[in-house]
């Protein structure tokens, strides 16, 4: 396996014998057997370990794992501790992306900081099928179906070329010690369902899947390259930068209107997926002012031209819901219900609780990060009243005010959500139905 090994990083990746590489260490057999690799193969390296506080004891013993392999190989050891949950809360996203988003993060800075050239990550072969099926499943163009780049950004990934089963072997050919994480064998999580119940049955179909899978991976990663600079070229003629905005101009855009692959590839670096393409479609034909707002950037219709901002904050989150059923996607929705108004039907003081007049409500409804210039018509006032200086007056702190999200309908905020519903949108004498949404508090 090493003789493979050397071979892929001459080959694949831009890796020098003089280079400084930062191995991301888990404790698991991948990471373990990739840093027994880099170690024979005579590297300058280093180890950095993330603590994601998740399993309890478990994610202390790995940690003890690493530090003693680093410890006995006398090399640099970095370590850090993550309040994994509390940051996902806040951020709002799953503890998975969360994890990614921090260890990333926290790589680059050490990297930078102590100078190594490139950090190596322990995905292999299979991950890359895994990858490419959950990319497929979802929603994807063929930049998804790519796979894992074996290099990028200063992340290099030198056992892609490696099945598990080989990473296996060599383990216990050369008595590598390891940490099992128990959550790899459960199929709660979409990955370990694709690894546990999907791949097999595509080995029964054919036994050669995972070989052809990866092939495939890799044919369309170079006929990507090929779109690439067809896609580049289009950039270039339709965008123009100006100051912090990049412009598209409809006239240009309009030629490829019916072509959503287009325009899914010349969007995508702005955070469009293929469940917005439709929205993008919509705001390229439709009036001016019509606007989207994507996981990274804004993209707003302005009389001949698309401007596309980054948006005001990281923090900035944006749910579209086209129907009751839609609110169960949102994380912190408990429920969401249409109840009749009947004798007994009481009104709940609860602030994370929402009653609103069912012939005020019209799909899509939006929930969004609060914007500067917001306002809305707090229950009791006739008068309406700017979010901003609603906010202030509860004495909200700062990172409760970033936290704050409001529900949209029609372009009207119809609940500051835990706070407070818009007058115009209450319960009356003559509502018969009330939708009634349940948040976390």
């Amino acid at each position: 396996m090493l003789d493979n090994f050397l071979k892929y990083i001459n080959t694949e990746l831009s890796v020098q014998k003089d280079d400084k590489i930062l191995l991301t260490v888990s404790g698991g057999i991948d990471s373990m057997v990739m840093s027994d690799l880099f170690f024979r193969a005579g590297y300058k390296t280093g180890i950095a370990h993330c603590n994601f506080g998740l399993r309890g004891k478990d994610s202390d013993l790995d940690e003890e794992l690493v530090r003693k392999m680093a410890l006995s190989k006398e090399i640099p050891f970095f370590c850090v501790k993550f309040k994994t949950k509390e940051f996902a809360a806040r951020k709002r996203i799953s503890i998975q992306m969360a994890a990614r988003e921090l260890r990333y993060e926290w790589f680059e800075k050490i990297r930078q900081e102590n100078k190594y050239d490139y950090i190596a990550v322990a995905h292999n072969l299979n991950d890359n099928i895994e990858t490419l099926l959950i990319n497929l499943v979802r929603g994807t163009g063929i930049a998804g179906l790519t796979g894992m780049n074996p290099s990028e950004n200063r992340i290099i990934r030198p056992l892609l070329f490696a099945k598990r089963e080989t990473i296996d072997d060599y383990c216990k050919r050369n008595k590598i010690a390891y940490r099992e994480d128990i959550t790899n064998s459960e199929t709660k999580y979409v990955r370990n369902k694709i690894r546990h119940l999907v791949i097999p049955v595509f080995k029964e179909i054919n036994p050669s899947a995972e070989k052809n899978l990866n092939e495939t991976s890799s044919r369309l990663r170079k006929t990507h390259e090929i779109v690439s600079a067809y896609i580049e070229n289009i950039k270039k003629e339709v965008f123009d930068i100006s100051d912090d905005n990049i412009i598209a101009d409809i006239k240009l855009l309009h030629q490829y209107i019916t072509n959503e692959t287009i325009l899914f590839e010349l969007f995508r670096p702005f955070g469009l997926t293929g469940s917005n393409i439709n929205d993008l479609i919509n705001i390229i034909s439709g009036e001016s002012g019509k606007q989207l707002f994507t996981q990274t950037h804004r993209i707003i219709k302005h009389r001949g031209t698309i401007i596309i901002t980054e948006s005001i904050s990281h923090t900035d989150t944006r749910y579209t819901i086209n129907s009751i059923a839609d609110f169960k996607t949102i994380p912190f929705v408990i429920s969401a219900r249409i109840e009749s108004i009947k004798s007994g039907f009481s009104i709940s003081g609860d602030p994370c609780t929402a009653f609103i007049d069912t012939n005020m409500v019209s799909y899509p409804i939006t929930i969004r990060s609060w914007q500067p210039g917001d306002f809305f018509y707090p229950l009791g006032m006739i008068n309406k009243k700017k979010l901003s200086d609603y906010l202030t007056d509860r004495k909200l702190s700062r990172p409760e005010k970033e936290k704050t999200m409001v529900l949209e309908i029609a372009g009207k905020i119809a609940w500051v959500i835990g706070n407070r519903i818009d007058n115009r949108f209450r319960i009356s004498g003559t509502t018969k139905e009330a939708l009634i949404i349940e948040t976390k508090g």
